[in-house]
């Protein structure tokens, strides 16, 4: 990717908390085009590959549930830029009209919902954001426009980098349904708790962004799944 100059940036990222960050960035520049290449390459090896699987879990989808295979939703990439988000839909149709939060035991996942999430195979067409740009196979997980609104001066320095399908936080966080099962407020919980503590892991990743590092996060998170 091509960072812009920071007197381009949209005003919310022009402050003392992005800086620092941006200041960072500028200088591996190096690395964020190898990290485009990278991204380039397992996109349309991804696509290659997975495309069958991919139609074979959109037609489970479509005969155990009622509604559409792919679920979207707006959510926030790139110097704050809106854009739809593709996930196989593991939840009944209008689930997040009761909250866009889910805990372990949440009865608006199907059955093949539990599954497809488990193994985080409910991201796979995320790789067609990855192959537009509009997504990284490693960044920050976007957030729907409501958390985004959320976030501090320094947080809004994710956003200077393409959401990511994975990150250290996501990683960490993969059982964040649990920790938000015994909340009475879980967007409260979350958004004062849980987002603070995912953030230091997604500023600490920009402050130590390199190529190299971008692989050993592709290669836990394929760990991560299949243990």
């Amino acid at each position: 990717m091509i960072l812009k100059k920071f007197e381009d940036l949209p005003d919310f990222l022009r402050t003392d908390g992005v800086k620092p960050y941006y200041d960072i960035l500028v200088k591996k520049k190096k690395s964020l085009f190898f990290k485009r290449v990278l991204d380039i390459f397992i996109a349309v090896i991804g696509i290659f590959v997975l495309s069958l699987p991919m139609l074979l879990i959109a037609v489970i989808i479509k005969l155990t549930s009622k509604g559409p295979a792919i679920y979207k939703q707006e959510r926030v990439t790139t110097y704050g830029k809106h854009f739809r988000i593709w996930k196989f839909r593991t939840m009944v149709v209008d689930a997040d009209k009761k909250g866009e939060l889910t805990h372990s035991d949440d009865d608006r996942v199907t059955s093949i919902g539990m599954v497809l999430r488990k193994y985080r195979l409910d991201e796979l067409p995320q790789i067609f954001h990855v192959l537009s740009g509009k997504m990284s196979i490693v960044g920050t997980r976007p957030e729907v426009p409501f958390y985004v609104e959320q976030y501090t001066d320094e947080m809004n320095a994710t956003l200077l980098m393409p959401a990511g399908v994975t990150s250290l936080a996501s990683i960490t966080f993969k059982d964040e349904a649990e920790l938000l099962d015994k909340a009475e407020d879980v967007d409260k919980v979350y958004v004062e708790t849980i987002l603070p503590q995912k953030m230091e892991y997604n500023l600490k990743y920009i402050s130590r962004f390199g190529f190299r590092r971008d692989i050993y996060l592709i290669l836990k998170t394929v760990k991560e799944v299949f243990t």
